[in-house]
């Protein structure tokens, strides 16, 4: 990321005429999601943390009923980039949280202020099986988000957009690309969409629904499902600042 030092002078004419330019802000997100304890892919992807300006993670550390595969998934993600973000996912122990806490990477109900960015979110899936240890209400999923609610004065835009906010959120929002399962069947979370709706952040990173990885829209926001990392799936985004504004320039699903 490059953030221009110069200023407009009226002295230097060519400064002056490009001060748009020059104040435009590009960032480099690398988007990943449910590990599930596959070390070896995250190493995979170590050039790109490290090129990467931003890295999101939606959640699964832990692979599915070995919760002893979070730490070392954690302590291989952190290891390659000092700017990353994550949530945890339903196969995640709740009191995983303190590890995520302590690496100094959790954004669940709480928000950090990145380069100009708010970054928010929420953790855990919805009520299902009840065979993961962190299923939860609309409800609880929702509520991870009142530090945002209770912040709107100071981090939305005079239209009342919230266009620096980037949420992530291990259970996807209702309705779009990134919540179908087999059957045509929508499982994402209504009360998390009426929130992205309600706020419009510029980018959602969610994951947990492994077959629907995808891009979609929900109003002016771009939702993101990376795809599961242990399947080899990862997501790139480059977010623009023009104009006061973030927008999100391009972005694109990948595989190792």
């Amino acid at each position: 990321m490059w953030v221009s030092r110069i200023k407009p002078d009226s002295r230097h004419p060519w400064l002056a005429a490009n001060a748009k330019f020059l104040m435009e802000i590009k960032m480099k997100i690398l988007i990943i999601s449910d590990a599930h304890g596959n070390v070896e892919n995250i190493e995979k992807l170590s050039e790109q943390a490290k090129n990467a300006d931003l890295v999101l993670f939606g959640g699964d550390f832990a692979k599915f009923n070995c919760p002893e595969t979070g730490k070392p998934a954690l302590e291989a993600l952190v290891k390659n980039s000092d700017s990353i973000f994550a949530v945890l996912g339903n196969c995640d122990e709740p009191a995983f949280i303190s590890e995520i806490e302590d690496a100094d990477i959790c954004v669940q109900k709480s928000m950090v202020f990145k380069d100009g960015l708010v970054i928010a979110g929420s953790g855990g899936g919805s009520k299902f099986s009840g065979d993961t240890p962190f299923e939860r209400t609309e409800e609880e999923l929702v509520q991870d988000f009142d530090v945002i609610k209770n912040s709107l004065s100071q981090i939305a835009d005079d239209d009342g957009k919230c266009s620096s906010l980037v949420l992530i959120m291990h259970n996807p929002p209702k309705d779009t690309k990134t919540d179908v399962i087999p059957g045509d069947i929508h499982v994402g979370s209504q009360k998390l969409r009426e929130f992205i709706e309600s706020t419009q952040p510029v980018l959602v990173v969610t994951g947990h629904i492994h077959e629907s990885a995808g891009i979609d829209k929900i109003g002016d926001s771009t939702v993101i499902n990376p795809g599961a990392l242990m399947e080899g799936k990862y997501a790139l985004a480059e977010l623009e600042k023009t104009d006061g504004k973030w927008v999100v320039k391009s972005a694109e699903l990948r595989s190792l």
